[in-house]
């Protein structure tokens, strides 16, 4: 499985050493696939409008709690191929309401990585 590469800091397309779009490979892809699957707002994919969390409706400025939180970001982990399992751990919510925490995810190949939320 191959993914556009994107640059950690802008989360935006990255260019490889000839100029060409940047890609990469599982299982950082399907890291770095997870983690978006997580930050895309519902109806927000053009191409897909049923993907993403529903941030505008019942996250952002709602009274969620994090087990809810929780159970949608296992949902939209699982819809990456090669995920076959999928926890979020949530750390804390602080008082600037920022939540930090991971997505612990399973391949089907049976190696277990973690992509962190913040």
């Amino acid at each position: 499985m191959k993914s556009l590469l994107l640059d950690r800091s802008t989360w935006d397309l990255s260019l490889d050493a000839n100029g060409n779009l940047a890609v990469c490979t599982e299982p950082y892809a399907v890291l770095q696939d997870v983690a978006c699957a997580i930050r895309v707002f519902a109806g927000e994919c053009w191409y897909d409008t049923s993907k993403g969390l529903p941030y505008l409706t019942a996250i952002l400025g709602r009274g969620q709690t994090a087990s809810a939180f929780k159970t949608q970001a296992e949902a939209a982990a699982l819809t990456v191929p090669l995920v076959s399992t999928a926890t979020c751990v949530v750390n804390r919510v602080g008082v600037d309401r920022k939540l930090t925490g991971a997505i612990q995810i399973t391949l089907t190949t049976g190696e277990t990585l973690s992509v962190g939320l913040s």
